[in-house]
């Protein structure tokens, strides 16, 4: 299987296509397809990267990736929580090529328009709907994608990435980013250094910072701090028997000053701030 470009399975007569995903984890590898697709996560937690973004997933978030935006989710499998999704995947032009120009279907149509930076969806409950539409003949599951649409268009969204290339990857390209990603998710918590991610890229140093800036419009410095911040976030809300500078340490920072800076610099508010607010 091609890791990028990814091919979403299905047949000449589908125009919605449907896929559950259940098991210890999710396809983990970095990838994207033509398709828009909408994902509801029945349950599991992680992180996933979109554009120059990575952010933490739990059960009953709701995750949309424009089309041809790369990205990953990478399951926690120490969570001992099993990893369930259901994702709908759609072109503009799925339902004919005029059907999101015609009145009724403009804001549905900017909604849409918003996932090339990716989206995140709280605090709204469609798992009935979503696993209604796995079980559905073609015309329910239309009716009730559209219901889907709506109800996500009236609730609170993120915006994930404020940078996405709409570069469409090589196969080898693919593999690279892909490689790069796995060492950063797979290590964050040990120290990686510029050689490390270079030699896995198979680029000279210099090569590699310019290759790395071009396509997430950050350093991989800065890329990696990000990942452990994400990383200490979910142990700050989710474990109250380490102290932080605990985390810190077991998120790849070396010295708490320096986490508690690059925490604030990330999120506007201090490790001890962020895990109260979690806490209420």
């Amino acid at each position: 299987m091609k890791v990028l470009p990814f091919k979403i399975p299905k047949s000449s007569t589908d125009t919605l296509i449907i896929e559950e995903d259940k098991g210890e984890a999710f396809y983990d590898k970095l990838h994207q397809h033509e398709e828009i697709q909408l994902s509801y996560i029945i349950s599991g937690k992680g992180t996933f990267i979109v554009g120059d973004t990575i952010k933490n997933y739990e059960t009953n978030d709701i995750l949309i990736f424009g089309s041809n935006v790369p990205h990953v989710l990478k399951s926690d499998v120490e969570s001992n929580v099993s990893s369930h999704m259901i994702s709908l995947f759609f072109s503009l032009d799925s339902f004919g090529e005029e059907f999101f120009n015609l009145p009724e279907f403009q804001k549905v149509k900017a909604f849409l328009s918003k996932a090339q930076l990716g989206l995140k969806l709280k605090n709204i409950n469609l798992k009935e709907k979503f696993k209604a539409i796995t079980k559905e003949g073609k015309l329910k599951r239309f009716l009730l994608f559209l219901e889907v649409l709506e109800n996500m268009m009236e609730s609170e969204v993120e915006t994930i990435a404020s940078f996405s290339s709409k570069k469409i990857y090589t196969d080898n390209e693919g593999k690279r980013m892909s490689a790069i990603f796995d060492l950063a998710l797979n290590n964050y918590h040990k120290d990686i250094t510029l050689e490390d991610v270079s030699d896995v890229a198979t680029m000279t140093p210099n090569a590699f910072c310019r290759y790395f800036k071009q396509r997430t419009n950050k350093t991989f410095v800065q890329f990696l701090t990000e990942i452990r911040i994400e990383k200490s976030c979910n142990l700050l809300s989710k474990n109250n028997e380490l102290s932080i500078a605990e985390i810190a340490y077991q998120c790849g920072f070396k010295n708490i000053s320096n986490y508690n800076r690059k925490f604030k610099g990330t999120k506007d508010v201090t490790p001890t701030e962020y895990r109260r607010r979690m806490s209420l």
